[in-house]
């Protein structure tokens, strides 16, 4: 059975695409909800496989939001555990995956 958790994040909206993208990457997103304060401006849910030309309506409207918003949160929905941010350090003692 998988288990569903929801991550939020909050951001300038220049940044909005760029991580629009690397959720995209992470693979285990199944939807993005994007609001301003409590409103909620867009969602986007995603299925694994989504690519290419399904991508390119999705990223063209989060590129007008981003135009519209100073600031936003969005909130991911996941499959699985929660992917870990590249930036957050290992936990001491865990194994070290071996450089690429």
């Amino acid at each position: 059975m998988n288990e569903q958790t929801t991550e939020r994040f909050e951001l300038r909206a220049e940044h909005l695409i760029s991580r629009f993208k690397q959720l995209l990457h992470e693979g285990n997103v199944r939807r993005v909800t994007i609001k301003q304060g409590e409103t909620t401006i867009a969602v986007f849910p995603l299925t694994a496989g989504v690519v290419g030309a399904v991508i390119a309506p999705a990223l063209a409207a989060i590129g007008a939001l981003a135009a519209m918003l100073s600031e936003c949160t969005i909130e991911v929905e996941r499959t699985g555990e929660p992917a870990r941010p590249a930036t957050e350090p290992a936990e001491e003692g865990a194994p070290q995956a071996p450089p690429l």
